[in-house]
């Protein structure tokens, strides 16, 4: 798996001395950078790359580049916001560790814990504030998660040839449920909610976190086309005709057992624990 990405990022050799200094190097960067404040409540930063995101994440995902080390056995989720992230990280998160949590132990990570919490964002909760995580003793398989685009993953990643578990979702549903996450808080903000006409205008336009959406998804579909061993590609809707199909794939693609069939559908409250964690 290769990334066609250029690195733009400053290094060690570029007088780069601490973690805060690397940060505040990509904060400027990044603030130099056109930016549109109608899509979101935070202003969206065009990248170098041609992709948006609010500043902290971007800062995050470029620091990522620098100092996050990749281990084969890893496995990254890679979602656009709104396109099913929570869902996928607990259905792989209890596939991949369902021998040492099972389904009925009464301290299942699941009963006290979200899957956010239990698969971190590399640009939201990992390399973030300031800080660059301790991650080597993380037992393997490492799973974490992120929403930038193929060009932008972690250059450790892409040559580690780590998997990659991506999620992509009907650009119309992915965009209302986005246009009423964006207006919740804009609302708690006390902004104005934006119209269903600008949201779909910028959205075509591809102005929407971590878009344009069709690059974003065209990419990841073509690393799967080169590399199906490497990059599994799974639609939101399939997923939810069938997800017990999907929990055979994802333990086929990390190398586990096949699971027994089990029924059940999605439903909210977290009622397709029976699909999940088997």
């Amino acid at each position: 798996m290769t990334s066609s990405s250029l690195q733009t990022f400053p290094s060690d050799e570029h007088g780069v001395e601490t973690d805060e200094e690397l940060y505040q190097q990509f904060t400027d960067l990044v603030s130099s950078w056109p930016s549109s404040p109608a899509m979101s409540f935070l202003p969206l930063y065009l990248h170098d790359k041609g992709w948006y995101s609010s500043l902290k994440p971007m800062v995050g995902a470029m620091v990522a580049d620098v100092r996050f080390t990749a281990r084969p056995s890893d496995i990254i989720i890679v979602t656009l916001p709104k396109s099913g992230t929570t869902w996928i990280k607990a259905l792989l998160y209890a596939t991949v560790h369902r021998r040492e949590n099972p389904a009925d132990a009464a301290d299942h990570p699941f009963n006290f814990l979200g899957s956010h919490d239990c698969v971190k964002f590399l640009e939201y909760q990992l390399y973030t504030e300031n800080k660059i995580p301790d991650l080597d003793k993380l037992p393997d398989p490492r799973i974490f998660a992120t929403h930038v685009p193929y060009m932008s993953l972690p250059s450790s990643a892409v040559a580690s040839g780590c998997k990659v578990v991506y999620v992509c979702r009907d650009p119309k549903d992915n965009l209302i449920s986005l246009w009423d996450f964006v207006n919740k808080f804009r609302v708690r903000n006390g902004q104005e909610p934006v119209p269903a006409e600008t949201v779909a205008e910028l959205f075509c336009n591809g102005v929407s976190p971590f878009g344009p959406y069709w690059e974003h998804v065209l990419c990841y579909w073509n690393a799967h086309l080169v590399h199906p061993e490497q990059v599994l590609f799974f639609r939101y809707e399939a997923m939810n005709r069938d997800p017990a199909a999907h929990v055979r794939r994802l333990a086929e693609f990390v190398d586990r057992a096949a699971i027994r069939r089990r029924g059940g559908r999605r439903t909210r409250g977290g009622r397709y624990r029976q699909v999940v964690l088997i």
